[in-house]
């Protein structure tokens, strides 16, 4: 898994925040398949979410992609 933030984000403290948000919503989806490469993209408003809303948006996209499949119950 890769991370990645651009200086448009803003200072370092903003895309140090914005990986580490981005790491922790990673850790919160365990079905994703360690055989899969993958690299985020962190936005603008990234800094300012939390993980958990952050794993939620990552779960969809990643379900949409076919890496992880849909959880029933």
């Amino acid at each position: 898994m890769g991370i990645t933030t651009s200086k448009k984000i803003g200072n370092a403290v903003r895309r140090n925040r914005a990986r580490r948000v981005i790491r922790a919503a990673a850790e919160r989806l365990p079905e994703i398949d360690k055989n899969v490469d993958l690299v985020f993209v962190a936005r603008t408003k990234t800094a300012f979410k939390k993980s958990t809303e952050v794993a939620a948006i990552m779960r969809g996209q990643l379900e949409q992609a076919g890496v992880i499949g849909h959880e029933e119950g």
